[in-house]
């Protein structure tokens, strides 16, 4: 018998462990337990977002959230330490680059439990961001790390990781078993929206707190927004930024609130092009076959800037526009870039047959 305590925080590292959680439950001698730091605290995560989800509702809930860096990964990590002594748990599972993934490698790491990281090898190159400390640290501590792409495994490469006691996996991607599942559980938002329409996101500080960078991407759309609709799904913070500034936004574009991730999917899946600067919405748009303009200065999915599905842009009105009306992007999406939706099934079978 395998116990497994997975580590969570927030809602989409819930989305990406559904895909593994329901692996799992295929495995008679593998049992998890799930524990939800409540790092973010998200309203429409209720009783009905697990159950729309098919994701298993959490064994424990810590209420840690709302605090700086410190306070809130100290915190974690005592009250992980309580439930992993209880548990004695064969391994400690988290994912990606939150404060909760790196309190509980830490938590697992210091009580000898073996720490499987999955989204391992991941690097912007950009220590500013918690995010960066977050995953090389985790990295660091983990004994077996199930990377995303090949790109993972030559960052790891780069960082010396043959010296390290650990196993390192190329696993595929979580998030793309993930879209195929839901894909087929889409639902589309209950508000008017075009045959024809590109999907924008816009949530990322550097870009929502900083006037000059945040104006420059509003004229872009402006611009862009002449010729199609589009659909903008916003955060009321964000909202409010816009309507203190004196740019003002084209009628043809649709402000949103925050949607769903089922509605999410079928945005993505309904939509002609993805403009964003999330770092997640950059694969999904590849995982259903659109092309991306990135308003980041860089992306951990270099693969997909590689391979033409993706530009980036930055918040530059000039490149953001050059990019809509010039680039010829790739449209050989059958390329396999992240596992093509059989992740979960190798980081259960990489967990089983560990030695």
């Amino acid at each position: 018998m395998i116990k497994i305590v997975t580590v969570l925080g927030a809602r989409p590292q819930f989305i990406k462990a559904g895909s593994v959680s329901r692996e799992i439950a295929k495995y008679e001698n593998v049992i998890e337990i799930i524990v939800h730091t409540g790092q973010h605290y998200d309203t429409n995560m209720s009783d009905i977002f697990f159950e729309e989800m098919k994701i298993p509702k959490p064994d424990y809930y810590l209420g840690v959230g709302g605090k700086g860096h410190g306070a809130m990964t100290g915190q974690m990590i005592e009250k992980i330490e309580e439930i992993l002594v209880q548990e004695q748990p064969d391994w400690l599972l988290v994912y990606g680059d939150t404060n909760s993934t790196l309190a509980g490698a830490i938590s697992a790491s210091k009580l000898h439990i073996k720490v499987a990281h999955i989204e391992a090898g991941l690097r912007s190159f950009n220590m500013r961001m918690p995010e960066e400390v977050n995953r090389i640290l985790t990295d660091r501590v983990s004994s077996i790390m199930f990377c995303p792409t090949k790109t993972a495994i030559e960052n790891l490469e780069q960082e010396g990781v043959n010296s390290w006691d650990t196993k390192v996996s190329l696993s595929g991607d979580v998030m793309q078993d993930g879209a195929l599942f839901y894909r087929e559980l889409a639902q589309k938002p209950d508000v008017a929206i075009d045959d024809d329409f590109i999907l924008c996101t816009v949530h990322r500080a550097e870009n929502t707190d900083d006037v000059n960078r945040l104006t420059s991407i509003v004229e872009a759309l402006n611009e862009i927004a002449l010729t199609k609709q589009i659909i903008l799904p916003i955060h009321p913070r964000t909202n409010n930024i816009l309507r203190d500034m004196s740019v003002v936004l084209s009628d043809n574009i649709k402000v949103i609130d925050p949607v769903g991730y089922l509605n999410m999917v079928w945005l993505i899946d309904n939509c002609s092009l993805v403009l964003t600067d999330s770092g997640g919405l950059q694969k999904e748009a590849f995982f259903f076959g659109k092309s991306c303009i990135t308003m980041r200065d860089e992306t951990e999915w270099v693969e997909l800037i590689e391979n033409n599905f993706n530009v980036l842009v930055g918040a530059d009105k000039e490149k953001i526009l050059a990019a809509y009306n010039n680039h010829k992007f790739s449209d050989d999406f059958d390329l396999d870039l992240y596992g093509s939706g059989m992740a979960s099934k190798n980081i259960i079978e990489d967990l089983i047959s560990y030695g």
